[in-house]
């Protein structure tokens, strides 16, 4: 990424990698900074085109590799992978970065993970662009795996990404490429489901073979497949594996709203756009009881999961315009 600069920097006790581009702003009006927080199977090269974009227009921006990514550490111990050590992670982030209080725009996990960044520090975001996964409050008596078992069942990926080791094994049997593949070139917006042995495949259900679609050229696939080839699956795993240990650890914040200013943007081919009442949810209301502050719900016709690399013109549209009224009121 031209003019892009790469750091690390200590946070909550590992080594973080960032990468930066733009002003050496501290989040001031004047110097306004964007933390992006990515998904799985991602990194912070998924915001190439945000970095680039919302750094000509006068951001700051930071993209860090969430722990167990790309250049970052990755903890050994599958319990260091809770929301409580992520965010810790990227207060840390800020703190070494002389960052306050900044705008936030998250997706798949990284918007997971930035739901709780405002409820548990609602005093370092100045307003929040979400993408891909709605808030959902903590349910009062189930947990979410019971939840997904009982919805979709025991072949739902999340459920099957729960036992340590065997997702890896599954996906080294299949290879990094064919399972990056089989993830970036989806378009079925069912909830996708992993029968064992039958995890990734380079053909579809019909038999069509499964190509890569036509925003992620072969170099920047090969950049996603070098990386994980390196550091692994495991790190990005071990997030799911403490959806439960979430659930246990936040019992506290049962009820709670999320009260930062919120644009929330899907598309309606997201598998997550999908999932049981997920639309009536975001579209009919209850999203914005529990988000009072929910300024826009945009839905994006005819796009995918990976929006922001799908259509990224559209989306640094959308972050700016959002961002950009709320630098001098």
């Amino acid at each position: 990424m031209d003019g892009v600069e790469h750091r690390k920097v200590k946070a909550n006790g590992i080594n973080i990698h960032v990468a930066e581009k733009g002003g050496e702003g501290n989040g001031e009006a004047s110097n306004p900074i964007i933390l992006f927080i990515h998904g799985f199977p991602e990194s912070s090269f998924s915001w190439r085109h945000q970095i680039q974009a919302l750094a000509s227009l006068g951001y700051r921006t930071l993209a860090p590799d969430l722990r167990g990514y790309g250049d970052s550490d990755a903890p050994s111990d599958v319990g260091s992978y809770t929301c409580f050590h992520v965010v810790g992670d990227l207060v840390g982030v800020l703190d070494a970065m002389g960052a306050d209080q900044v705008f936030v725009v998250g997706h798949d996990w990284g918007a997971i993970i930035a739901w709780y960044f405002c409820l548990f520090r609602p005093d370092r975001v100045k307003a929040l662009v979400n993408m891909s996964v709605a808030y959902y409050p903590r349910h009062p008596i189930y947990k979410p795996l019971h939840l997904y078992r009982r919805l979709y069942g025991d072949d739902f990926y999340i459920c099957r990404f729960q036992e340590a080791g065997e997702m890896e094994r599954e996906i080294a049997e299949a290879g990094t490429a064919i399972a990056l593949k089989s993830i970036f070139g989806n378009r079925d917006p069912s909830p996708p489901c992993l029968p064992k042995g039958k995890s990734f495949q380079d053909v579809s259900a019909d038999g069509t073979p499964i190509a890569l679609p036509p925003w992620l050229p072969e170099e920047e696939f090969h950049h996603y497949v070098t990386k994980f080839e390196e550091r692994g699956f495991t790190g990005g795993l071990n997030y799911y594996r403490n959806m439960d240990r979430n659930w246990e650890l936040t019992a506290a914040w049962t009820g709670s709203e999320v009260k930062v200013p919120t644009k929330f943007i899907v598309g309606d081919m997201d598998l997550t756009y999908h999932f049981e009442d997920a639309k009536e949810y975001i579209n009919g209301g209850e999203f914005k009881k529990n988000v009072p502050l929910l300024e826009e719900v945009v839905v994006l016709e005819g796009v995918g999961h990976f929006l922001q690399e799908e259509k990224p013109d559209e989306i640094n549209k959308h972050i700016h315009e959002f961002f950009h009224s709320f630098l001098f009121a």
